[in-house]
């Protein structure tokens, strides 16, 4: 039986705004499954190779100067860099988290740590199983299908199902941690007056940015209709157009993030060396090599010739110099407000308030 791509993207819209709505708890527990779910079959098929293969399942020639340096390279480090989006999220629900100054900075080094480590060592097991000098023809001729392929050779006809089964469950999982991220980003933005104040809502008993939910579902919804009713392909004309667009923005944000901390241990003329200084110099010297190298081969990235999908990344100069030109005539219209942007997401209260508001009585019921 064949479903048709938008009634699978119909249902998982609903999903995701159902639980987009809900209290964030609720959504890490569903990513956290279907992240167990993804580790638990790619540490099987790590643990196949291991066992067939032996100590030749980890090719020393993968590190080798030749190889790493070969043809190639920046196109790897690009895809590298895109893996790593979203890693950096964790931040987006400190205000949500009982003790954020605890777990923020914990989740975001395990995210960074299992992303470089776990997938980083299935990778090379990969490399392994199918053999150095045969990798790149192979994964040329599979494309996609290379885990599957793996799997139906050393878990069985099953593992390949779950496999591609748990491909799904990974990418809605990545479309719900999106959507999660994104709706605290409208709820920030329109609690400093940016977007509509309707949209910095709390819901009452859930605690969630749930107007932020509602018209992020909406908006996604129409996108969606409108590719339908165009007849576009869902894959090659959405999914990597707008994945890649939206990957070039959050590298070059978070460059940019990098270099602010720069400019503000300048300006304050002292801080820590390593976290104030050398560490973002280094994080905006890789982002910035990672700008540069997803705009020069984003038809790579998105695996589209088409000349409009490679003008795409013009968008974002465009939507940045709009941006600039409404700060400065904010800066001049209103310069108390353009001055306490961003200021009451960061200031901590001298004293903790334990008046009965209705988010302290959410606290209370969550103990």
């Amino acid at each position: 039986m064949t479903v048709s791509w938008e009634w699978c993207a119909a249902v998982g819209l609903v999903l995701t705004a159902v639980l987009g709505y809900r209290e964030i708890a609720l959504s890490a527990r569903v990513l956290a499954l279907l992240m167990l779910g993804e580790i638990g079959v790619l540490a099987a098929l790590d643990v196949a190779i291991l066992v067939r293969h032996g100590v030749h399942a980890l090719p020393a020639a993968s590190f080798s100067p030749h190889t790493a340096a070969g043809p190639g390279v920046g196109v790897s480090l690009m895809f590298a860099f895109v893996s790593f989006i979203g890693f950096e999220s964790a931040a987006l629900y400190g205000k949500e988290a009982r003790d954020p100054a605890r777990s923020v900075p914990r989740a975001t080094y395990a995210a960074a740590a299992l992303i470089a480590g776990f997938y980083a060592l299935t990778s090379w097991l990969a490399v392994g199983a199918i053999g150095p000098d045969q990798v790149r023809e192979v994964a040329g001729k599979q494309m996609g299908d290379l885990f599957f392929g793996l799997g139906d050779d050393f878990l069985g006809t099953a593992g390949s199902t779950i496999l591609q089964v748990l491909l799904c469950t990974s990418l809605f999982a990545a479309t719900l941690a999106l959507h999660s991220a994104a709706n605290r980003y409208a709820q920030v933005l329109a609690q400093d007056g940016l977007l509509p104040r309707t949209l910095a809502a709390e819901h009452q008993r859930h605690g969630s940015p749930h107007r932020a939910s509602v018209w992020q579902s909406v908006l996604t919804a129409l996108v969606l209709a409108g590719f339908a009713v165009a007849g576009l392909d869902p894959y090659a004309d959405l999914t990597t157009s707008m994945l890649g667009l939206g990957t070039l923005g959050i590298v070059t944000l978070q460059a940019l993030a990098a270099l602010s901390v720069l400019g503000l241990r300048l300006r304050a003329g002292h801080g820590h060396w390593w976290k104030e200084t050398l560490a973002p110099l280094l994080g905006f010297a890789g982002l910035a090599t990672s700008v540069w190298l997803v705009v020069g081969n984003f038809d790579m990235l998105t695996g589209s010739p088409s000349k409009v999908i490679a003008a795409l990344p013009w968008l974002l100069p465009l939507v940045a110099l709009g941006g600039l030109l409404y700060a400065a005539r904010l800066r001049g219209a209103h310069p108390l407000r353009y001055r306490q942007l961003g200021t009451r997401h960061t200031a901590a209260p001298a004293t903790p308030d334990l008046s009965p508001t209705p988010s302290g009585d959410r606290h209370a019921r969550s103990q």
